[in-house]
């Protein structure tokens, strides 16, 4: 059964428009996704969803329509907006009219290594830039890792133009966020899966690197690159190259070589 709230003061509204900030994500559990692409890449995930809310507008597009079909039988609250309230909610500069709140999802470094007796893990060791992290995580997805570490310290997973770079990988992916440098590497010791920093200054071509057995490849800052501490732990240091005049590489640029360069050696051993 559909709801119409009609009231910019209503609870829900206050609460979903609360979720842009990154505070009451946490306190709450909760994030947005906004866009009918992304919420049928959610629905086909099978997320858990709390609520969906739509505008009369998002409701006559055929596609649009079609999701919230598919959402009526589900456990989700449906809920038609005003154009104006869904301006005080969205997150977009051209929002579509359609938008789910859903559960973040807990995931432990276990569930990532459950994907793979071989594993390949990206590791973002201080991204700041939500479109860079999205953009790793999306790529990663692509190159068939097993799943994302997001080191503390690293731009909020949840956060709506990190969601939205993913472009639905989050959703497919298991992506560990928050964890402390001294937490994954205490895990890797005891899974002895080898660590290989992505640093400017690295002593092997990505292209010479053995990447065809486990490994957690960690891509840093955007200005500092990979931390000290993961730095002195690198079982081995690999850069991609400039051949031409250009300072460095964008970060999510870097990864996307290095992440193909491993999945082309691991599927070349077959």
């Amino acid at each position: 059964m559909t709801e119409i709230i009609a009231s910019p003061h209503n609870q829900l509204v206050k609460t979903v428009a609360s979720l842009r900030q990154k505070k009451y994500r946490d306190e709450l559990g909760l994030f947005t996704v906004e866009g009918v692409r992304l919420a049928e890449e959610i629905v086909a995930a099978g997320w858990p969803l709390e609520s969906c809310i739509f505008t009369a507008a998002a409701e006559a597009d055929p596609r649009a329509a079609k999701l919230l079909g598919v959402l009526m039988p589900k456990e989700c609250r449906l809920v038609q907006v005003s154009d104006q309230i869904y301006a005080k909610i969205s997150d977009t500069q051209e929002p579509q009219g359609v938008m789910l709140v859903a559960p973040q999802r807990p995931v432990s470094f276990a569930d990532i290594l459950s994907r793979s007796a071989k594993p390949l893990i990206a590791v973002l060791d201080g991204i700041q830039d939500p479109g860079n992290a999205g953009t790793i995580i999306r790529t990663a997805d692509a190159a068939g890792c097993n799943g994302v570490v997001m080191l503390k310290g690293c731009v909020d997973l949840y956060a709506g133009k990190t969601v939205r770079a993913t472009m639905g990988s989050l959703f497919h992916l298991p992506v560990v966020a928050g964890m402390t440098s001294d937490d994954f590497l205490r895990h890797l010791a005891s899974t002895a899966i080898p660590l290989i920093a992505a640093d400017l200054a690295g002593a092997t071509v990505y292209s010479a690197a053995r990447l065809s057995g486990p490994a957690a490849i960690v891509f840093g800052n955007e200005g500092a690159g990979v931390g000290a501490e993961l730095l002195a732990a690198a079982a081995e240091r690999v850069v991609v190259p400039i051949y031409g005049k250009a300072e460095s590489l964008n970060v999510a640029t870097a990864a996307a070589v290095i992440l193909y360069e491993a999945a082309r050696q691991r599927l070349s051993t077959l």
